[in-house]
């Protein structure tokens, strides 16, 4: 009962804060420091409420009678919910800290309004991840929906950010109705909204497969799987930094929540191709998404697709713990879920910091080119330390938390292809090839992130006299770098949790994963990996460059000159530095079918001018491969269609109620029939 009393504090503290903050708007640092004081101190009690149910704990249910007759109101805490819980909250935490300085940039713009959006987003959130009614799961889903597009929309003024709202708001809907409908398949089997009745459901194949296909498509829609990613790459960006950190860090993993408690919880993962399309979509989406984030010059755009591809990662290791499960292989199953689950938490960590670290840039240069930006290492030291730490585990590189979750992925799919399905044998190695890809992609693509923004000369007035950010943004962002590490040395301590989380969702006996410092797959014989090893390892080869640099005389050895060779001579300048786009250009050519890039010419005649010795001005720009065959040939059908349809509106009245008796007409005889 204590856990729940600490939760439900948690709630009211979330609630309290929204409520303080619109109502002291006027007043609006009073309006800050109570939005993110009682959010502080909510993801504490959050985070309080959640650890002793994923140490072994029994957690706790609580139903009452709802708001309307068929549904009752039905609260729970498992492992899964738990674990949803601790990341939500720690993301909150160090987000909140975080905001009692950044929201200052938006003072005279409704401080108080943000405060309260952002606090019933959280919320709504958690109450997302702790249903156990389809009803009300569904009223808190369209809540965090609705929320979140008034926050990708706070800067209304800003045309692209109102246009990213918009197409956010359709295919989050979209998404939703697929849900729904799914949920509508078990409620008719079962005569109730209560997850409980679905667990125990006796569905028929045909059902069981309609029903997972649409919730994972509209669960999908919200996650941004490829082909339904469009909405995320330009609503993340035109929202406030620390929105971006939580849609990215976590409401994007409700999604990923929602196939669990579908596809595993609901449905015991019984059919094998279940798993390999989760899979399938998940390689596509890693790979495609970090190709697209390679290729951007916009910061918090490439961040944003970079979601894409941890969602496909996170997506690849539930995909291989479902073809376990259907395949009678705990082993195979804990592993994969393991994998997906650890990949979860550590993207919510890195990429939460490596969006606060954006959002700290921004805060200083305001703007979002990395064109503009350069030589900020010098300006904004800890800042720049912090984002380096989220690109390295982002990139995977031990003994950071990303490269972990990723070792787990790899076992998972190297045990999934001894497997006796002949499919999976055949694409495992396969997949694992393709997230071998999709981690070079990765290096390659934050190596240009930090390299170009923080590294270099400065090529800006701005970048030039960027200067560090104020304190609590700074302990933001600390505590998500702390946590990079954290999750990435602790990982014999961490990953047995997540082991636990994976047996209690498939019913098993909890898999040996660690032994002292050592994190094995499921067997010590297969694999074994020790990154206390690996840091002892990298600290040799960091000291003996030094030693090097101290024999052959020290600082001394070399001389700074302003001429430099690869420059034939000459004095170097910011212009010799390496672009964001000149470093992405060759695997623009590489992949070009991917990126369709269209070249816009700015100048008449440019022909003519060409041929006069004039120089010719230019825009490259990208086009998606799905928005150029997909959704542009989507949406102007619907345009069409919308005006054929308006031929029925006439303007009479009397032709109106028309339409709606022959509309009741046919309803009644299609419920008669």
């Amino acid at each position: 009962m204590m856990a729940l009393q600490i939760f439900l504090l948690s709630i009211f503290l979330y609630i309290a804060g929204a409520l303080l903050s619109l109502a002291m708007n006027k007043s609006e640092k009073t309006a800050n420091y109570a939005s993110a004081g009682c959010a502080i101190l909510a993801s504490c009690a959050g985070m309080v409420s959640a650890v002793p149910v994923l140490a072994g704990g029994t957690g706790f249910m609580v139903e009452t009678a709802g708001i309307v007759p068929f549904a009752k109101f039905a609260i729970k805490m498992d492992p899964l919910s738990a674990l949803m819980i601790l990341v939500i909250s720690l993301l909150t935490l160090a987000t909140a800290i975080y905001s009692l300085s950044y929201q200052q940039e938006y003072a005279g713009r409704g401080i108080g309004v943000l405060g309260f959006l952002n606090n019933l987003f959280i919320a709504s959130m958690i109450l997302v991840v702790t249903s156990d009614n389809a009803f009300y799961f569904l009223v808190f889903w369209e809540l965090m929906t609705l929320i979140s597009y008034f926050l990708v929309c706070f800067e209304h003024n800003k045309k692209e950010a109102v246009h990213a709202g918009f197409i956010y708001l359709v295919v989050a809907h979209a998404g939703a109705v697929l849900i729904m409908i799914s949920f509508i398949l078990f409620y008719l089997q079962t005569g109730t909204f209560d997850f409980s009745s679905f667990r125990s459901a006796n569905l028929s194949p045909v059902i069981k497969d309609l029903a997972f296909v649409l919730a994972f498509f509209g669960f999908g829609a919200k996650a941004g799987i490829m082909p339904l990613h469009i909405w995320l790459p330009q609503a993340h960006p035109a929202a406030p930094s620390n929105v971006s950190s939580l849609m990215s860090g976590v409401m994007i993993k409700t999604a990923v929540y929602g196939i669990l408690r579908v596809g595993i919880d609901f449905l015991g993962a019984s059919v094998w191709w279940w798993g390999l399309t989760v899979l399938a979509f998940g390689a596509v989406s890693a790979v495609f998404g970090m190709l697209y984030a390679m290729g951007e010059n916009d910061l918090k755009r490439q961040l944003a697709y970079s979601s894409i591809e941890n969602v496909g990662i996170i997506l690849m290791g539930v995909g291989v713990g479902m073809i376990g499960i259907a395949g009678g292989q705990p082993v195979l199953g804990a592993l994969g879920i393991l994998a997906g689950l650890y990949h979860l938490i550590n993207h919510a960590v890195f990429k939460g910091l490596l969006f606060l670290g954006a959002g700290s840039v921004i805060y200083r240069i305001h703007t979002k080119n990395m064109e503009e930006m350069g030589g900020l290492a010098r300006q904004m030291p800890w800042t720049g330390f912090a984002f380096l730490t989220g690109a390295l585990a982002i990139s995977a590189i031990p003994p950071l938390n990303g490269f972990v979750s990723e070792w787990f992925l790899y076992q998972s799919l190297f045990l999934a292809s001894t497997t006796g399905i002949p499919a999976v044998k055949v694409v495992s190695p396969l997949f694992a090839v393709m997230l071998a890809l999709t981690g070079a992609l990765a290096a390659m693509c934050f190596v240009k992130a930090y390299g170009v923004a923080f590294g270099g000369p400065s090529r800006s007035d701005r970048a030039r006299e960027a200067r560090e950010v104020p304190g609590p943004m700074l302990a933001g962002m600390l505590i998500l770098a702390a946590g990079c590490a954290v999750l990435g040395l602790g990982s014999p301590v961490v990953a047995p949790y997540l082991a636990h989380v994976a047996a209690a969702m498939q019913g098993t006996a909890p898999v040996r994963v660690s032994a002292g410092l050592l994190v094995f797959p499921g067997s010590s014989s297969q694999a074994m990996l020790s990154t206390s090893v690996m840091v002892l390892l990298l600290a040799g080869l960091l000291v003996f460059p030094l030693l090097i640099v101290g024999i052959q005389g020290g600082t001394k050895a070399g001389r700074r000159v302003d001429a430099v060779p690869w420059a034939c001579g000459y004095s170097f300048t910011s212009r010799m530095a390496s672009t964001s786009t000149a470093f992405s250009q060759p695997l623009q050519v590489l992949f070009h079918p991917a990126y369709r890039l269209r070249t816009i010419l700015l100048e008449a005649g440019h022909r003519i001018a060409s041929m006069a010795g004039k120089s010719v001005v230019y825009i490259e720009r990208m086009d998606s491969m799905w928005e150029r065959f997909i959704y542009g040939p989507l949406a102007r059908s619907t345009i069409r269609l919308g005006q054929r349809m308006q031929v029925i509106q006439v303007g009479n009245v009397r032709w109106y109620c028309l339409y709606i008796i022959v509309t009741l007409v046919v309803l009644l005889t299609a419920t008669v029939r």
